[in-house]
């Protein structure tokens, strides 16, 4: 093989990892913002028709919190998806919620916004971009 080939082939195999070490920080990245984006569309659909009520909360599990509450009408909803910004609830504690009176299947705790979700996604995204950067250094020294 001659010296050309030889750093060409190696210069293939760094720009592959280099890639990769993009290329998942990235995708994480949209699926981050994907996410806010998601809460916010959902917050505008509960502020442009806001119901209000207390909800008990039924379970709490690392994936979701299940609630259940009346609508003035009387009908009692336990929104399949759970509730939106659930942090710090217990099982059996009572909760004002707001939901949108067009689907109340759509409920979130009163007062809570998809702007509660900014810090942690920011600490998460910084945690992926100082990993994948950190690695990239790591695998650029070796090769010296």
């Amino acid at each position: 093989m001659t010296p050309h080939a030889l750093v060409r082939s190696s210069g293939a195999r760094i720009g592959a990892r280099s890639l990769w070490l993009l290329a998942v920080p990235g995708v994480l990245t949209v699926l981050v913002v994907l996410a806010l984006a998601g809460a916010a569309y959902d917050d505008v659909a509960i502020d442009a028709r806001t119901g209000h009520a207390t909800a008990e909360v039924l379970s709490v599990t690392s994936r979701r919190t299940v609630v259940q509450f009346a609508v003035p009408d009387g009908q009692v909803y336990r929104p399949t998806e759970g509730l939106a910004y659930p942090s710090g609830l217990l099982v059996r504690q009572l909760v004002r919620v707001e939901y949108d009176t067009a689907d109340p299947e759509l409920v979130r705790v009163a007062g809570r916004s998809w702007v509660t979700g900014l810090f942690p996604a920011a600490i998460t995204l910084l945690a992926v971009w100082v990993l994948a950067f950190s690695v990239g250094w790591w695998l650029r020294s070796r090769r010296s």
